[in-house]
């Protein structure tokens, strides 16, 4: 399914796309209240980034531990050659893994995490790269 085939309005919209939508300002904004609310009842989180590089998936993983206050995390795993990428970040362990992946979308996800194994997690996304400019 793509995006120009449904309306964004709530994280639900957002499941069944493989790739990031297009957001306006009004979309991002509305979004963006939603997820920080998940956000601040988790106690970690996991982030996906499908990106075209390893630099941009970096910059995007350095804008959300700037906006949401997390502790840098480091890359321990570095793909050997460049080309599209998947960067999995985990706050739990403050790791950062990469490798070269072929046919994925573009986006973010983000899954957040519960100590008390009775609460879901849920992966939220995917966001647009620049959705946390």
């Amino acid at each position: 399914m793509s995006s120009k085939d449904i309306e964004i309005c709530k994280l639900e919209d957002l499941d069944k796309l493989r790739s990031a939508p297009k957001l306006n300002k009004n979309q991002s904004e509305k979004l963006f209240h939603e997820l920080r609310s998940i956000i601040n009842e988790s106690d970690w989180l996991t982030i996906g980034i499908m990106s075209p590089s390893l630099e941009i998936g970096m910059n995007i993983i350095r804008r959300i531990e700037k906006k949401f206050e997390c502790n840098k995390m480091e890359c321990v795993t570095l793909p050997s050659s460049e080309g599209p990428i998947f960067l999995k970040a985990n706050q739990k362990t403050g790791e950062i893994h990469a490798r070269i992946e072929f046919g994925l979308g573009e986006g973010i996800l983000i899954s957040c995490q519960h100590y008390d194994n009775s609460l879901t997690s849920k992966t939220i996304g995917p966001f647009p790269l620049d959705f946390f400019d």
